[in-house]
């Protein structure tokens, strides 16, 4: 019974994940003894150990850090090239989320601290957008 109720909660925690981001939000797990961010495959702080967590909720808006841009996709992905999958820092929080951003042809597309936001999430992944 524990491993149906562990798949269950999976599933049902991949689905709160990718329905928060079509709204532009992301899905934590805030440690309940140091308020440490984390994301939801998490089972313990990576900040003090704790393995007390409440699900939060967090704006998916934020800067991009780094990225790279793909012009030899893998399999069915060829009808988005050229794209970046970009690395993103999160304002209301200390994580950082990757995530696919359309279009990106060139470094100059997308200098490093551009402005960004979740607004989406399909068969790609989080889908990121500029500001």
């Amino acid at each position: 019974m524990p491993y149906i109720y562990s798949k269950v909660c999976k599933l049902l925690t991949k689905e709160e994940f990718s329905n928060n981001a079509k709204l532009g939000k992301v899905l934590t797990r805030k440690c309940t003894k140091c308020g440490h961010h984390h994301l939801v495959t998490t089972y313990f702080c990576q900040n003090c150990g704790n393995k007390g967590f409440e699900n939060t909720i967090v704006d998916g808006k934020g800067f991009i850090v780094t990225y790279t841009i793909i012009t030899v996709p893998p399999d069915g992905y060829e009808e988005y090239v050229p794209y970046a999958w970009v690395v993103m820092q999160l304002d209301d929080s200390e994580l950082r989320i990757s995530g696919f951003m359309a279009n990106i042809k060139s470094p100059t597309d997308l200098p490093l601290g551009t402005r960004a936001r979740i607004t989406g999430y399909d068969q790609r992944g989080i889908i990121i957008e500029k500001q």
